[in-house]
């Protein structure tokens, strides 16, 4: 897409979780795409006089579109280039997003307080460890805060903790030194293996080589509860935290 103009951009539904801007189509129309980036799940499309945010939601996908194929019920956004391709959003749910912006959008309400990202050298146990310090809140629910590092969910969180030995109803304030510097290394050593599967296939998904992510063949807790521990056959244990699914091994995750 990048170096590609925007010849015009067709809006089919715009009740997203945030309303698409009535002013966005008139806006991006016969602009340039500069680059293409991506900041946590929201991506950027960066423009000769501004970014237009992109996030995908639950359910969302962009497909390269070589001819005009004709749209389906929840394919909500057409973005029409010069070159006759397109680029289609499809999302059932409407839970992801398109917005814009004309200043710099790290600064954008949406952007401005997240963590950083996972891989990059930002995130290491300097900056970890004295942000658990005095935390009253259970580890897992910390490190799945955008706040505090971006790209480590549900999933994720429950594989780093138990790779760590470190149950997830422990208080972030209570974690060692050695803790904090093992939970850095096995949350980037597991999204980088998951990176290399394509991900976490648990229903439909699939890549945008149409092949679905096989990383969930590799999870030690996640989804196996009631199923025997692989290092130590205890039974995996499940829990609901914040309404969301917390698994472990009881004897590992003392």
């Amino acid at each position: 897409m990048v170096g590609r103009t925007i010849n015009r951009m067709v809006v089919r539904d715009a009740r997203l979780r945030w309303p698409i801007p009535d002013a966005l189509p008139a806006w991006a129309q016969d602009q340039v795409i500069v680059r293409v980036e991506r900041r946590s799940k929201y991506l950027f499309l960066v423009l000769e006089r501004g970014t237009v945010l992109v996030h995908l939601g639950m359910s969302g996908s962009l497909r390269i579109l070589l001819d005009d194929l004709t749209p389906t019920k929840h394919d909500h956004v057409d973005l029409e280039l010069d070159n006759g391709t397109r680029l289609r959003y499809h999302d059932p749910r409407r839970f992801g997003l398109w917005l814009y912006t004309e200043t710099d959008v790290h600064s954008h309400r949406l952007i401005e307080n997240l963590g950083p990202e996972p891989l990059t050298d930002a995130f290491d146990f300097d900056y970890l460890y004295p942000r658990t310090r005095k935390r009253k809140t259970k580890i897992k629910t910390l490190l799945m805060d955008a706040k505090l590092v971006v790209g480590v969910g549900n999933i994720y969180a429950n594989e780093a903790l138990f790779l760590s030995g470190i149950t997830p109803h422990k208080l972030a304030g209570r974690l060692t030194k050695a803790e904090c510097r093992s939970l850095v290394s096995n949350v980037k050593s597991l999204l980088a293996m998951a990176i290399n599967q394509g991900g976490t296939t648990l229903k439909d998904f699939v890549g945008a080589d149409g092949k679905p992510g096989y990383f969930a063949q590799s999870l030690n807790v996640y989804g196996r509860a009631g199923l025997p521990c692989r290092r130590c056959a205890t039974l995996i244990k499940e829990v609901r935290t914040n309404n969301r699914s917390t698994c472990y091994c009881h004897q590992c995750q003392s």
